[in-house]
């Protein structure tokens, strides 16, 4: 799987892309709805920066920040890294252990066409088990 090419492996139905201007609580409903934990923020189809679970967290709710009035272009991280399709995953993984970040956008002659996130390298048949454990609880 490492070896894997990072276009075999990235999740393209799971991209999330909105505005700068878009709140960080219009943000958190996309996010919850397509049950993902980064939000790619694009402008003129480049990416300009991504907003996650833990900027929620760390830049919003623990400084007392408005989700209602909040911009994802205050609260964002600016350029981030990104890979090419063409890298191994292996390469992907190891970059997002090495700087901290669990999801990194595929980027592709300027645009974001994927995301890698570190769950990825979960084994198939955990990341079944998981999905149907998921399941369960929303049947319960």
């Amino acid at each position: 799987m490492f070896s894997q090419r990072v276009r075999s492996v990235m999740e393209r139905k799971k991209l999330l892309t909105a505005s700068p201007d878009t709140t960080v609580s219009e943000a958190a409903k996309l996010m919850a709805k397509k049950n993902v934990g980064a939000v790619m923020v694009v402008e003129q189809e480049r990416l300009v920066g991504i907003f996650t679970e833990r900027d929620a967290l760390i830049r919003v709710i623990a400084q007392g920040r408005d989700t209602q009035t909040t911009r994802l272009s205050e609260v964002m991280t600016t350029e981030p890294q990104t890979v090419d399709p063409g890298k191994t995953f292996g390469s992907a993984l190891l970059m997002m252990f090495e700087n901290g970040f669990r999801h990194v956008p595929v980027v592709e002659e300027g645009k974001v066409i994927g995301i890698v996130s570190s769950r990825n390298a979960l084994d198939p048949d955990l990341e079944e088990f998981v999905a149907e454990a998921q399941r369960r609880k929303h049947i319960r």
